[in-house]
């Protein structure tokens, strides 16, 4: 299985690819979209740049699925808001190509990949750099991302079997049916 791994933000989002086969792992592409190049305050233009630059790492590389950080709220709310929008322009250029997404939080990512939630940066990037034998380490942005990728590989099919054994039957009561409320 080929997964990609998307650590969003509105200046720079990392990306990584993985090939995962059972328990092995193998490294497959890792780099950065970047908006710096835009006037801080074109919003539209640097979603735009992060829409597309997804969704010619999906088209490239052709992962299977993918693997996104949730985003929680920090001491800046307008900083939050700012890298929710990212997010969902990275989200919906990976449903707009059909690909299953899962998010973990940075917590799980950091839990799984170092050993502890609380594990800084340069903590991932050496894990990372590890796990997939690499010869250096990758970028901070792309190691998040490569990280991600890792903690999907190792967690996203236990996941799914918890997911469909404790599936509930979903409520319509309040829900839209074509654009309407019933």
């Amino acid at each position: 299985m080929r997964i990609l791994g998307i650590d969003p933000g509105l200046q720079t989002t990392g990306f990584g690819v993985v090939d995962a086969q059972g328990h092995e792992l193998q490294y497959v592409a890792s780099g950065t979209i970047s908006t710096t190049h835009l006037p801080r305050g074109d919003l539209p233009a640097r979603l735009k740049v992060l829409f597309r630059g997804i969704a010619e790492v999906r088209e490239r590389y052709q992962p299977d699925a993918a693997a996104v950080e949730i985003v929680f709220v920090n001491a800046n709310p307008q900083a939050t808001l700012l890298l929710g929008q990212a997010r969902g322009a990275c989200v919906t250029a990976l449903v707009a190509c059909e690909l299953t997404v899962a998010e973990y939080t940075a917590l799980q990512m950091k839990q799984a990949i170092a050993g502890y939630g609380k594990a800084g940066k340069a903590e991932v990037q050496e894990m990372v750099k590890r796990l997939l034998k690499l010869p250096g380490l990758p970028g901070k942005d792309a190691a998040d991302a490569l990280g991600l990728a890792i903690t999907h590989a190792h967690a996203g099919q236990a996941m799914a079997r918890i997911a469909q054994a404790t599936q509930t039957t979903r409520r319509t009561t309040g829900m839209y049916k074509a654009g309407r409320a019933h």
